[in-house]
């Protein structure tokens, strides 16, 4: 027994021995070589594949598969080490000069409190001197003299514009003024709210107070170097979406190595109320000591070098300030850089109610500053292989994609002279303007330039209007458009535009109110860094003008762009901009963009976005036991007053022109009245208490299914749904509309496919949508994985004994956003005749994750 011991205790130690030097595998260079060509295939080879490794490789046939498995965990875990050590180092960089660049910001800041301590005093010593000697009219004329200095700080000679010298010192004087701004105190900016500074974030942004025209100020990090970002900048028509086109006029060098351009540029207006603006300006390129790059630009005048004719009739004359942008090199690599844009609009041009938008400091930040640092981080970010996209198109391409909905649709809503457009007679209402354009080449490409060849081809057809809605968040309205187009779109008419920019066999479009409706289905193509735009593509599935043409549906698509849409982000409009596309669309496709554009006209609470009910068919007042809050309800949560501009785009035949013109307009006056009762929908202000919602095609009477639910949920359960004094369908009606819970009925159907027919107020909240939009919804797309594997399981005990209890479970809106519940009950709702009529759920203690 004691030999067989000692044997075993021999062959054990053997073998640790064994195990012991086969965890210290030294490998040769040629072995090395070989698995490294593997794990670049695949890092995580099987079993099967490393034994098929060591047959093919016979270099390999001395390491055993154990320790090939164990060399590919170790190079795994260094891969990982070495990516998170250069993040650590990327982050630790952009913390580095996120520090400096607020220590920096904080010195400026001391600077500018400095000033105005110093102006303060100034300013009493002064009124303590007039009100101590009211006599002495010499203190009149000290105060008259100061007054005099700050109006004029600075009086420079008349220079001569026409030789390199005088336009060299209109430059350097754009250069100090400019840097004055970007890193001084020459201007009294203030942070915008809600732009925290940090490495993640878009910048430090900053507005200005009591300045003339409007004035704002960025900083912010990019990984680009910054002869890249200087590129990018300058070429403005490529990120800033309002510039319809820049010339460079002509280029004279300097000594110094920088460059001076005189550039002539014309912006679109945002809406058909207003005129287009134009500049001429001087931009000035340079380098500083420290190596910094600088791109400064203003206005140019009749004696500095500008135009000395008048302006365009099209366009309003703007003036830019001392702008431009400073480019610093970080250490390590990437740019710090800050951008000014300062700007006069010439605001008494435009008419009173639209003037927010050529005064306000913020819009010029979001629509120019802020556009330009997020341009930057979204071309860093897709140069570094940050950002993928579907759909297997470079981002490049998707970017002008984007850009050339946005400029199609900037062309349709403004539609210059010289691009073709002309105005055509109104039917005497002055609602809708029609413009038409026969020069197809200029706006859907040269490919369609044959089309204006044939006899029959009469061009391009707009439609536009503009509104203006009070108390309507444009975000929300954004979204529900984008989100339930049912609502307002008229599938004839979608399928005619369609059909006639593929120059098919033009067809009258016939717009009935009734074409059968198709379900959307959205595909995303591709969202910008911090998800303020989204570029996709929509699916009309299942398309006929009418249900009896089912057999023949086909779908449609549209290439789609929609910004804007978050409540609670910082954005100067919300737009819903789309084009008819081939289902294998190419990257040159033409495109005839229609759509919305939402611009507020007053400032934006700072406060988060309530959610509002979407309801069309109703806007019943919420008593304390409703779903909203008092807080919901404040018209100081929203924005006063906004604009809508829409814009529909079609082509036609010659002999088919009046007729699709009278189409057209129908269809705006259609869609205006569509947007107007959502707006009267999520307007917090309220309708009469008295109205009730309405009834759907083919469904009971309000009054009807509120005393059928009432009545069937006491039969069922034994419990009081509502508390009434009273039978009558009114009350009842009331207090099931006014329920603090969400009740909502669907069809009976043995699977969780059903389609809603009804809600309260609290289960239209809750899943974000309107009493005719619900019929679009079904319960599996709103219920969990979970949730609907217990309504499967209960629907038998539903259907014979009445009631199901169901637990606390998550579902979802039609938004797409979770909802949390603590229980919800499911009852069978019968007719007057006990037969069963529909499925009612309750979900009790709902919100919003």
């Amino acid at each position: 027994m004691a030999l067989s011991i000692h044997r075993d205790s021999i062959s054990g130690g053997s073998k640790q021995q064994q195990m012991d030097n086969s965890k210290y595998v030294r490998y040769t260079p040629e072995q090395v070589e070989a698995l490294e060509r593997v794990y670049a295939e695949c890092p995580k080879p099987s079993s099967l594949r490393r034994q098929q490794l060591i047959r093919e490789c016979p270099i390999l046939s001395n390491i055993e598969p154990k320790q090939i498995k164990v060399w590919f965990q170790n190079r795994r875990c260094r891969e990982k080490q070495r990516k998170e050590a250069s993040r650590l180092q990327t982050v630790n960089r952009k913390l580095t000069a996120m520090n400096k660049l607020l220590m920096e910001e904080n010195d400026r800041l001391q600077k500018q409190v400095s000033q105005l301590v110093y102006e303060n005093g100034y300013m009493r010593t002064q009124i303590q001197t007039v009100s101590t000697a009211t006599t002495d009219t010499s203190c009149e004329s000290v105060v008259m003299t100061g007054q005099q200095q700050q109006q004029n700080p600075t009086q420079h000679p008349q220079r001569d514009a026409n030789n390199p010298a005088g336009l060299l010192a209109v430059a350097e004087e754009t250069l100090a003024e400019f840097l004055g701004k970007a890193t001084g105190t020459a201007v009294d900016w203030v942070q915008m709210i809600g732009m925290k500074p940090g490495p993640d974030s878009i910048g430090i942004v900053a507005v200005s107070r009591n300045c003339s025209g409007v004035a704002a100020r960025a900083c912010g990090l990019v990984s680009l170097e910054p002869t890249k970002v200087a590129e990018i900048l300058k070429d403005r028509p490529s990120w800033f979406r309002d510039c319809r086109c820049l010339d460079v006029l002509s280029v004279i060098p300097t000594g110094n190595g920088g460059t001076i351009e005189l550039i002539y540029m014309q912006t679109y207006a945002p809406t058909t109320l207003a005129s287009a603006r134009d500049f001429w300006t001087l931009r000035y390129t340079t380098s500083l000591e420290d190596g910094s790059l600088v791109i400064c630009e203003r206005s140019l005048t009749s004696s500095t070098g500008g135009p000395t004719g008048p302006p365009s009739t099209c366009f309003v004359r703007a003036e830019m300030l001392p702008s431009g942008c400073l480019i610093r090199p970080c250490e390590g690599g990437g740019s710090i850089v800050h951008i000014v844009d300062h700007i006069d609009l010439d605001v008494w041009s435009v008419p009173e109610v639209l003037r927010p938008l050529y005064e306000s400091s913020k819009i010029l930040a979001q629509k120019m500053t802020m556009a330009a640092l997020r341009h930057i981080r979204q071309i860093a970010q897709e140069t570094s292989g940050e950002v993928h996209y579907s759909g297997g198109r470079q981002p490049a391409v998707l970017r002008a994609l984007s850009q050339r909905l946005c400029r199609g649709f900037n062309d349709a809503v403004n539609g210059f002279v010289d691009d073709g457009w002309s105005i055509m007679g109104s039917d005497g209402a002055e609602d809708v303007t029609i413009t038409i354009n026969s020069s197809p080449s200029k706006i859907l490409g040269s490919q369609y330039s044959t089309l204006s060849m044939l006899p029959s081809f009469g061009g391009v057809m707009c439609a536009k209007a503009s509104m203006l809605l009070q108390n309507v968040p444009p975000a929300l309205l954004v979204r529900f458009l984008r989100e339930h187009r049912s609502e307002w779109a008229d599938y004839g008419v979608d399928a005619y535009a369609a059909a006639s920019l593929k120059a098919s066999p033009y067809a009258i479009p016939c717009a009935r109110p009734g074409s059968f409706p198709s379900s959307q289905v959205i595909l995303p193509l591709a969202q910008t860094v911090e998800h303020e735009e989204f570029l996709e593509v929509v699916r009309l599935e299942g398309h006929a003008f009418s249900p009896e043409d089912i057999a023949l549906s086909r779908d449609m698509y549209l290439l789609q762009l929609c910004s804007g849409v978050d409540e609670n982000a910082a954005s100067s409009c919300a737009q819903l901009v789309f084009a008819p596309i081939d289902e294998s669309f190419g990257d040159d496709a033409p495109l005839l963009p229609s759509g919305f554009r939402v611009i507020p006209l007053d400032a934006k609470s700072d406060g988060p976005g309530a959610t509002r009910t979407l309801d069309l068919a109703s806007a019943l007042e919420v008593g304390t036991g409703g779903a909203r809050s008092t807080a919901e309800a404040d018209p100081k949560n929203y924005n006063l007053r906004s604009v809508l501009t829409i814009a529909f785009q079609f082509t036609f035949e010659n002999h088919y022109r009046e007729n699709v013109a009278a189409m057209a307009r129908q269809y705006i006056r259609s869609i205006v009245g569509s947007v107007q009762r959502v707006a009267m929908a999520i307007a917090p202000s309220r309708l009469s208490s008295q109205m009730v919602p309405k009834s759907l095609p083919g469904s009971p009477e309000a009054v009807t299914l509120a005393r059928w639910i009432w009545r069937s949920y006491r039969l069922q359960t034994g419990g009081e749904l509502l508390q009434v004094d009273s039978n009558s369908g009114d009350a009842i009606l009331k207090q099931l509309w006014h329920h603090s819970d969400a009740i909502m009925c669907c069809s009976v159907k043995a699977n969780a496919s059903a389609v809603f027919t009804f809600a309260n107020q609290a289960g239209l909240d809750m899943l974000e949508t309107t009493l005719v939009a619900l019929q679009d919804i079904m319960l599996d797309k709103i219920l969990d994985e979970a949730g609907r594997k217990v309504l499967l399981s209960e629907f038998s005990k539903i259907m014979q004994q009445g009631f199901a209890y169901l637990p606390a479970g998550v579902c979802s809106s039609s938004m797409g956003r979770p909802i949390s519940y603590e229980q919800a009950v499911a009852w069978k709702v019968l007719n007057d005749d006990d037969s069963n009529h529909c499925l009612a759920f309750m979900f009790i203690n709902w919100s919003f994750v």
